[in-house]
C-alpha cells in the first residue's frame, strides 16, 4: 500500500489556484494519480473538458509539468505519439531520462467520443497510463447524457419528466472493455479511497505497456449535492456497492475493499439530487432494477468474473 511519509515528499504537480468548482472531483483524482508517478518527471495530455477547461484558462495554467490540451476524442492518440517520440530519441541516446506518460479524459472524452483513440492506444501496447476522471456526465458543457451516465439519472438530455424519468440504460462497462484488450493493468478507483487509489495509480505507471484507471468523481453540480459532501458521496458509492474497487493485474481479477456490510443502493440515490425524482410513486421498479444490476455485478465479482 501506498506509504503517507514517502508521499508527503512528492512534489505537488497540479497547484491551487485553479478554476475548477468547489468540491470537484476531478483535481483531487489527478493529484492522487500524480503521487503514483513518484518524483519521475511527468508529460500529461489532457482532452478537453472540465479538468483542462478549468486549469488552463489562457494565459495561466495550474500544471507544474508538461501538459497538452487535445482535442475531445484524441488525448490517448496524442500522448501516445509522445511516448514514441520518447522511445525514439532515447534509442538514439538523445534523452537518458525515465519519463512517465499520462493521458486524461473526462467520461465523455473516454467512455464516448475518445473510446475508438483509447482502443487504439491499449492495443498498440504503449507504455504510457489513461485516467478516466468518471464524473457520470457530459458536465463541463452542461450535463448532458453520457455514456457512463447511470440508470435513471436526470441530465439536460435525458431530462427526468412526465414520458421518461431520466435515462433509461444502464451504464457503459468501460473498465471491462479495457479489460478485454489483454494490457498489463486496469483499475477501478474512487477519490474517497485514497491509499486503494494511490496504490492503483503506482502500479499502473509501473506497468510493462499500457495502463487504465477509471476513477469515480462526484460532481456537486451535476450530481446535485453540497461541495462539502463529495468524499461522503464518493464513499457511499463504494459502501452500495453502486462503483466496486478491483483491479486486474496480468490478467488476474482482485477486489480491493469490500464493502462489509454493503448498504442499499438507495442510500447512494437518496444523496443526490439527480434521482429525486425515482422517488416519486410509480419509479419503485426503476430503483429495483438498480439494486438487482448492483447484486448482479457484485455476484460475478465474487466469483472471479468481470463480464
Amino acid at each position: 500500500m501506498a506509504n503517507l511519509k514517502q508521499l508527503s515528499q512528492i512534489p505537488e504537480r497540479l497547484s491551487g489556484g485553479h478554476r475548477l468548482c468547489a468540491g470537484c472531483g476531478a483535481s483531487i483524482a489527478l493529484r492522487q494519480v500524480l503521487l503514483g508517478a513518484g518524483n519521475s518527471p511527468v508529460v500529461i495530455g489532457s482532452a478537453t473538458g472540465c479538468l483542462e477547461v478549468a486549469t488552463t484558462i489562457y494565459p495561466y495554467t495550474a500544471w507544474k509539468v508538461p501538459f497538452i490540451h487535445n482535442a475531445f476524442e484524441n488525448s490517448a492518440a496524442t500522448i501516445s505519439g509522445v511516448e514514441t517520440a520518447y522511445r525514439a530519441l532515447k534509442k538514439k541516446g538523445k534523452i537518458d531520462k525515465e519519463i512517465k506518460f499520462l493521458a486524461v479524459g473526462g467520461d465523455g472524452g473516454t467512455y464516448d467520443i475518445g473510446l475508438q483513440s483509447l482502443s487504439g492506444v491499449l492495443e498498440r501496447g504503449h507504455r504510457m497510463v489513461y485516467v478516466c476522471y468518471d464524473n457520470e456526465a457530459y458536465m463541463n458543457t452542461g450535463i448532458q447524457r453520457s455514456g457512463a451516465t447511470p440508470r435513471g439519472a436526470s441530465t439536460t438530455t435525458a431530462p427526468a419528466g412526465e414520458v421518461r424519468p431520466g435515462k433509461m440504460e444502464f451504464r457503459k462497462d468501460l473498465t471491462a472493455i479495457c479489460a478485454a484488450h489483454h494490457i498489463p493493468y486496469v483499475a477501478q478507483a474512487n477519490i474517497s479511497y485514497w491509499n486503494d487509489l494511490v496504490t492503483k495509480a503506482q502500479k499502473a505507471f509501473a506497468a510493462e505497456g499500457p495502463a487504465f484507471l477509471n476513477i469515480l468523481a462526484p460532481c456537486p453540480r451535476g450530481w446535485r449535492f453540497p461541495g462539502e459532501d463529495t468524499i461522503e458521496i464518493g464513499k457511499l458509492a463504494v459502501e452500495t456497492g453502486f462503483w466496486p474497487l478491483y483491479e486486474i493485474e496480468n490478467g488476474a481479477l482482485k477486489v480491493t475493499y469490500k464493502p462489509r456490510n454493503r448498504k442499499p443502493v438507495v442510500d447512494w440515490l437518496k444523496a443526490q439530487g439527480r434521482y429525486k425524482h425515482l422517488f416519486k410513486p410509480g419509479n419503485e421498479a426503476i430503483i429495483e432494477a438498480i439494486q438487482e444490476n448492483v447484486n448482479k455485478i457484485w455476484e460475478k465479482l465474487e466469483k472471479g468474473i468481470l463480464i
